[in-house]
């Protein structure tokens, strides 16, 4: 006899999962919020461990949620795959896309339903991932993230300038008035982006040196959170923030400046011109070309 947890609330939770996003998974399953949150939590209780940490404006993977969102991507696509040869319906193209969590959030996901639409013969399946070594041990077939320097096995293609800013709380009462000030102000940092604040101050002709003090955070979205809550001033790419600014939750009080980097579509070069990844990445230029404009 098979010990496994509910079956149906591992397919909710692979959709969770995907998008990072319980309404968003809601929409795709057809089901209610309410409905795909009564499902993780009794999958969490199955487990006895969390899967997400929820936040404001979406959901993150914990360690456990990570490990079982890849076995059950597996054991899912094998069972789906195995179906559709049973039906005598070949499966559609199927690309595992590698992005960090922040880039999945505030830029892929709310532009996903356009893809699905223009490209319903492929299912993508997102997965947080920032390692070039992912797509050299296949665990993704194409990997976004950003970068200026690469090895030559990939084929990349920059998408987005990563633009970086400082940002804080609208109504933060140490907000800086001059770049010069933020040195001596608390700095927040991200383990993704470790040379960030070192990066912008150059690219404003400081020193880079005197921007290394301050707390550290494991992701983007929780340094982010620390800002809005007005523990200091964290330094973000514009990209990811553009939403939290259009909200008012954070201001970038003096812009953002390119320091060389961009988002950047990467494949194994051997793979560069397979029909699936060549759709998805002309798709990823318009999109990009829409955000520039």
């Amino acid at each position: 006899m098979r010990t496994l947890p509910p079956l149906n609330a591992l397919r909710v939770f692979d959709a969770a999962a995907r998008r990072l996003n319980f309404s968003a998974a809601a929409v795709e399953l057809c089901v209610t919020h309410s409905a795909v949150s009564h499902q993780i939590r009794q999958l969490e209780d199955w487990l006895g461990q969390p899967l997400f940490v929820r936040l404001r404006d979406g959901v993150r993977l914990t360690v456990a949620g990570s490990a079982l969102q890849q076995a059950a991507a597996l054991a899912l696509g094998q069972l789906e795959e195995a179906c559709a040869r049973l039906r005598h319906d070949p499966p559609s193209s199927e690309i595992v896309l590698g992005a960090p969590g922040s880039f999945l959030a505030n830029w892929l996901i709310p532009r996903l339903e356009r893809f699905e639409r223009e490209a319903p013969h492929i299912r993508l399946r997102l997965q947080t991932s920032a390692e070039v070594a992912e797509l050299s041990a296949k665990r993704v077939d194409a990997l976004i993230v950003s970068g200026r320097d690469w090895p030559r096995t990939l084929s990349t293609t920059a998408l987005v300038d990563d633009a970086l800013g400082p940002v804080c709380a609208r109504d933060w009462p140490q907000r800086p008035r001059q770049a010069a000030e933020l040195a001596a102000m608390p700095l927040l940092h991200t383990r993704s982006q470790p040379h960030a604040w070192q990066e912008w101050a150059q690219s404003q002709g400081l020193d880079g040196a005197a921007f290394c003090a301050g707390r550290q955070f494991d992701h983007l979205p929780l340094m982010l959170e620390a800002a809005a809550a007005g523990l200091g001033v964290a330094i973000a790419p514009a990209l990811l923030v553009e939403r939290d600014i259009a909200a008012g939750r954070l201001v970038a009080p003096f812009g953002f400046a390119r320091c060389g980097a961009a988002f950047t579509f990467c494949t194994l070069a051997t793979r560069h011109d397979e029909p699936a990844l060549t759709t998805l990445l002309g798709w990823l230029q318009r999109e990009a070309q829409q955000h520039s404009d």
